[in-house]
Order: structure tokens, then C-alpha cells, then sequence
């Protein structure tokens, strides 16, 4: 194959040669690698350590309280414990384990059924990330630039690894988005927007915070609607407002009352809820828990050594420690290339915002995904982040290939070039990802900044 593109070799393998295997592959294949990359990532030293890793403690007891039948309180809503719970059952996992600190061994290998669901989430996310810039219409080698960075950011994979919530809530966000802009380029398919508004209401099922996934088709509605306002444009916005309003709020019901349903008995969580709790109808438990809920995370004043303030995490100031025993650490800290590089590219991508519309819908997504954290009070943390890395991972990809004065071939290198720097920390970084031994030497070059520790 002819080409213009200067020769890199690392150990006699020709990089440029694999690199137009690639973007000279059909979607599928492309996706077949991402997937299988993916997976490696997200399943690799899979079920280790045999310990409780950070926020497990707490979901662990959650998903727990679905096999006794006890009323349990958390300040997000259920479905990511309930799907956790539903797949464990399947395994005859019992809730026989205390979840009572971090570190905690567990008795059996059934532990194992907790965390897959949420590496599997973890897994498919580079896909649909890929699949999303091919429809905001990326090249097919940023496409694959997007979702092969995703794959292998290493905070994304940390988040996903164990049982916790996040990797549902970035899967049914993305796509709830990859749906909508497939309404959008489709003739306004409904199949597409009714799948737009069904993730996005898994979404919010998950943590609040995926109503951001919500409000940016609408935000992008709305303007449509009344740039150039008309009676067909005010119509085609109604649809989709109701659209992304009542099937998102039907969801939401409705784990809720399979939520109420399961947990019938007295539980730790009725500390939280007033005396007749239980003896109410569903609609009304609905109600009074939601006000509960947004009330406790109003009421949450505790400290904590790894909080983090939202203006410092696009410079990955605040990583969190997960597990530490003895040479072994499992430290949420994200690959440095992709995090900084990033943070680079929003900066940059402001002087251009008013030139590329692509630019300002997910310069839009990732605004959105910050501005809730500005008014809260209570402690936060860096995977709060995690959304909004995904935008500025979008936009680095879109700005390399669309933005001069880089042309095909300087693009070309660019994409070559961030794809081997960030393998190469992923790698380097990997044993504070996975909890893998460190001489106090080797973990010590890894501690960048002093903040860092």
C-alpha cells in the first residue's frame, strides 16, 4: 500500500502498516477489536483482590438487603443494585458476607458474580463511544482514536472493575446520546428517540446525574425549535420533549416500585423515612424517599483525605486510594496522556467553539456534566469527573483531525503518536490500576505530584 506517511518501528514492527490495517477496516472488524481490546482491559486480574474494594462496602450491604428483605437507604436510586443483585442470584451468591470494612476477605469466589456486570459496562463502553463518533460524523480513524483511548484510561477501567455504579451509568448515557443523534441523522425515526429516552431513563435510574444525558438532547431541541421557530419545528420539539420527559419518568417509576417490592421488611433504612413508611402506597413511597433522598444529600457534611473540589479535576490533582495491603495499591488515577491532553483540548477547542457545531454540542456535554458538582456541598470526589472526560476525550480526537494546521498527514502522526504515549502509561501505570505489587521504589515513580499521595 502506497503511502506518504514517515516509517516508525518498534522492535523491526512497522506501525504505520498497522495503523492502515486499521482505518482501512469495516466497522465491524473495527468494533471487534475495540471489543476484544476492551475486554482485556476490563477483565483483566478479574476478581482480584479478594477483598472489598472502597465503596463496595456500602453496595455490597445494598445488594445484600434484596435476598433478606430488609429496607435499606442510599442517597442514589436502585437500579444498578438491583441489576447487580438480579446477576449474582444467578450464581447462588447469599448474603452471608458483612461488607464491614475495606480490605475484608471474602469467603468465596461468589464475590466474582458482583463485579461483572459492572466490568461488562466497562467493556462494551469504548463501542458505543466509537459508534457515537461515527455519528456526529468523525472519521473513522478518530472514531477508533476515541474508543481505543476509552478502552485504556485507566481510571475509566479502575471504576469499572469492582462493584460500583458508574460503568451503568456511562453505558446508558452514551447510549441514550448515540440513539438521539441517530434520530437526528434518521429522518427522526421514533424507534430511535423512544431507545434515546429509555437509556437515558436507566440513566437517571442509576445516579441523577445522568439526567445531563437528558438534558442535552433537549437543550439541542429547544434551540432547533426556536432558531427558526415554526409550527412543524414546535411540533417535532413537543414530541421529543415528551419523548424524553414521560418514558424516562415511567422508568424511573418503575424501578423504584420493584425497589419497594423487594424490600418489605424493617432495615437500617428506616431510620431515614417516617414512622408509617411501609404501610403507604407505592406513589407515595416514591415520593417521600426522593425527598429524603435529595434532603440526606443536602445534609452530607463529612470530610474526607481524598475529596476534591470540581476545578481541580481536569488536572487530575485529588486521585483516590481504593485498596491498599502491604506493596499493593489500587489508586483511582486516570492515564496521564489522556487526562492532561484532554484538559489541553477543552481549553482549546473555547477559540473554536463558534465555528463547529460539533464542538459546541460536546463542549455542551461537557459543561453540563460539570455544572452540577459547582453547587454542591458535600464532599466529592474525582470519578464525579469521569463523564466529562469522556466529552473531552471526543473533542481531543475531533480537534486533531478537523482543526488546522493539521492536515491529513500531521493528523495522521498526531493520532500514532497519543495512541502509543497513552499505551505506554496505561502499562506503566497498570499495577496501581490493577492492585498489583510495587517496590516502594517502582510506586514511588509513579507518584507524580505531591498531591498525588
Amino acid at each position: 500500500m502506497k503511502h506518504d506517511l514517515k516509517k516508525i518501528q518498534v522492535s523491526g514492527f512497522k506501525i504505520h502498516d498497522f495503523y492502515y490495517i486499521i482505518i482501512n477496516m469495516n466497522n465491524k472488524r473495527l468494533i471487534l477489536i475495540l471489543f476484544i481490546l476492551s475486554l482485556v482491559t476490563h477483565f483483566a486480574f478479574f476478581g482480584h483482590p479478594n477483598q472489598t474494594v472502597f465503596d463496595e462496602v456500602h453496595f455490597g450491604k445494598f445488594v445484600s438487603g434484596y435476598y433478606t428483605h430488609e429496607y435499606y437507604f442510599d442517597i442514589h436510586p436502585p437500579l444498578g443494585k438491583l441489576m447487580i443483585a438480579g446477576f449474582a442470584k444467578i450464581f447462588n451468591f447469599k448474603p452471608e458476607f458483612s461488607f464491614a470494612q475495606i480490605g475484608e476477605q471474602f469467603p468465596d469466589n461468589k464475590y466474582m458474580a458482583l463485579r461483572f456486570l459492572p466490568s461488562l459496562a466497562g467493556a462494551l463502553l469504548p463501542i458505543v463511544i466509537f459508534l457515537l463518533a461515527l455519528q456526529l460524523k468523525f472519521s473513522r480513524q478518530a472514531a477508533f482514536a476515541a474508543g481505543f483511548l476509552v478502552a485504556i484510561e485507566n481510571a475509566l477501567i479502575v471504576q469499572t472493575h469492582y462493584a460500583l455504579m458508574d460503568g451503568f451509568l456511562l453505558l446508558f448515557g452514551f447510549l441514550s446520546l448515540l440513539f438521539y443523534f441517530k434520530y437526528r441523522s434518521k429522518i427522526l425515526n421514533t424507534k430511535y428517540l423512544i431507545l434515546a429516552s429509555v437509556f437515558g431513563g436507566l440513566a437517571i435510574s442509576i445516579k441523577w446525574t445522568g439526567l445531563t444525558f437528558l438534558a442535552l438532547p433537549l437543550i439541542l431541541e429547544i434551540w432547533r425549535c426556536f432558531i427558526n421557530l415554526s409550527y412543524d419545528k414546535f411540533i417535532k420539539f413537543l414530541k421529543s420533549a415528551i419523548f424524553f420527559i414521560f418514558i424516562p419518568l415511567i422508568i424511573y417509576f418503575s424501578v423504584f416500585a420493584i425497589h419497594f417490592s423487594l424490600l418489605t421488611k424493617p432495615g437500617i433504612g428506616d431510620a431515614f423515612m417516617s414512622p408509617n413508611f411501609q404501610n403507604k402506597n407505592v406513589v407515595k413511597k416514591f415520593v417521600e424517599l426522593n425527598i429524603q433522598m435529595y434532603q440526606s444529600n443536602q445534609r452530607l457534611t463529612a470530610t474526607h483525605p481524598y475529596g476534591s473540589q470540581w476545578y481541580t479535576w481536569p488536572l487530575m490533582v485529588r486521585p483516590i486510594f481504593y485498596w491498599v495491603s502491604e506493596n499493593s495499591r489500587i489508586y483511582l488515577l486516570g492515564n496521564p496522556v489522556i487526562w492532561w491532553s484532554s484538559t489541553v483540548a477543552i481549553l482549546l477547542s473555547l477559540m473554536y467553539v463558534t465555528r463547529h457545531k460539533i464542538i459546541r454540542i460536546l463542549l455542551g456535554g461537557y459543561v453540563l456534566n460539570l455544572l452540577p458538582f459547582i453547587g454542591i456541598k458535600r464532599v466529592m470526589f474525582l470519578y464525579h469527573y469521569l463523564t466529562a472526560l469522556i466529552f473531552a476525550i471526543l473533542i481531543l480526537v475531533y480537534l486533531i483531525e478537523n482543526i488546522q494546521p493539521f492536515d491529513k498527514l500531521r493528523a495522521r502522526k498526531i493520532f500514532i503518536g497519543l495512541v502509543i504515549a497513552s499505551a505506554v502509561a496505561f502499562v506503566y501505570f497498570a499495577p496501581l490500576t490493577y492492585g498489583l505489587p510495587l517496590s516502594p521504589k517502582a510506586y514511588d515513580a509513579r507518584v507524580w505530584l505531591p498531591s498525588w499521595r
